[in-house]
């Protein structure tokens, strides 16, 4: 499983900065004028881990595979998106298919970046957009429980649908939907307003580590605690050095943490993931899973075989296989666990999977 983060915002936020940053790339153009990307960039990102490291070291694997994110550079998005003003509903579509959505606001003064605001108002330009998307899911909604379009969709189908137009009409929080439906329902709706977010506040390099006073009434507001601080600007110059120079560069400007491995914390919270490990002389790799896999799940991310012959689960915990030195002592050392169907993966487990096709 690799999960899917759309990056949004008004023109002109650092959206695209921020994309190749992160993917350490140029794929994305970063130019100083509205509607730059118009297609979106996608970048598929190795998610770091030390412990997969460990892990190769102890098994002497021949390769290392990483699990993987996916970032998605989304057109920039306007007031009337929803009536078709700027890219309109090109942009509504491209948000429905990540899940997860982080959003890129404009925390810094400028007078050479162009801003489609006459000021900079993070807080204003976040309610543009979650405007924007609760427009479109209203529009999206009344389509789907039309008399003529009612009777295509199941009964739980119409149940979510007509509790989130409730939440719209009555400025009601969302969050009752997650609380009353399952997520596969919840997905099946296609929504954008319901989607996971992370809030994005880009800064200038003298606000990166204690922020300014755009991101205090931004988080005054919101809360810290799907709020990051990030200069895209920064992340781009530090992703293009070597890893000394990187290194001595974040000492240089305190910084403790690049914004990849920010997001990636963040956005592994947000929906409910955690990593598992397979682990062998050919190979070592992560797996990134939901919360509360059972064991034949889990298996499932590998093959569709493994889940369906699924006998049991060899499992020893990432400590113990690193303090017990790889599979075989671990197993003498009686660490070596035999789990069945109901075991619940947890977050570092190193897994062998026995299955019967």
């Amino acid at each position: 499983m690799s999960f899917k983060c759309g990056i949004v915002g008004l023109p002109n936020v650092g959206k695209s900065t921020l994309f190749n940053a992160l993917t350490n790339s140029s794929k994305a153009q970063a130019e100083n004028f509205p509607f730059c990307t118009i297609d979106p960039n996608i970048g598929v990102v190795p998610v770091p881990d030390s412990r997969l490291d460990e892990l190769v070291k102890i098994s002497n694997s021949k390769k290392k595979i990483n699990t993987t994110i996916s970032f998605v550079d989304i057109a920039g998005l306007v007031k009337g998106a929803s009536k078709g003003e700027g890219l309109g509903n090109k942009f509504l579509a491209h948000i429905r298919e990540v899940d997860a959505i982080i959003h890129m606001i404009r925390c810094f003064d400028s007078a050479d970046i162009q801003n489609v605001n006459p000021d900079v108002n993070p807080i204003r330009d976040l309610e543009i957009i979650e405007t924007e998307m609760m427009l479109a899911d209203l529009e999206s909604i009344q389509k789907r429980l039309d008399k003529k379009n009612k009777k295509n969709i199941d009964s739980d189908q119409i149940k979510a649908l007509e509790t989130a137009l409730d939440c719209i009409n009555n400025n009601k929080n969302f969050s009752i939907l997650g609380e009353t439906f399952s997520d596969k329902i919840l997905v099946q709706t296609g929504l954008l307003s319901i989607k996971p977010k992370i809030f994005v506040c880009n800064v200038d390099e003298k606000s990166i580590n204690n922020g300014n006073n755009y991101t205090k009434s931004f988080i005054n507001k919101y809360g810290d605690q799907n709020t990051i601080i990030i200069s895209a600007d920064i992340e781009n110059q530090i992703n293009q050095l070597e890893n000394e120079e990187k290194e001595n560069y974040m000492k240089v400007i305190n910084l403790n943490e690049t914004g990849l491995n920010k997001l990636i914390k963040k956005g592994y919270d947000i929906l409910e993931l955690e990593t598992f490990f397979t682990s062998g002389e050919k190979e070592s790799r992560a797996w990134t899973i939901k919360k509360n896999y059972t064991a034949p799940k889990a298996a499932g991310e590998i093959h569709t075989d493994f889940e369906k012959g699924f006998i049991k689960a060899e499992a020893v915990s990432y400590d113990e296989f690193i303090k017990n030195d790889g599979w075989v002592k671990s197993k003498l050392n009686g660490k070596m666990r035999l789990e069945g169907k109901d075991y619940i993966v947890k977050d570092g487990d190193v897994l062998n999977f026995r299955f019967n096709t």
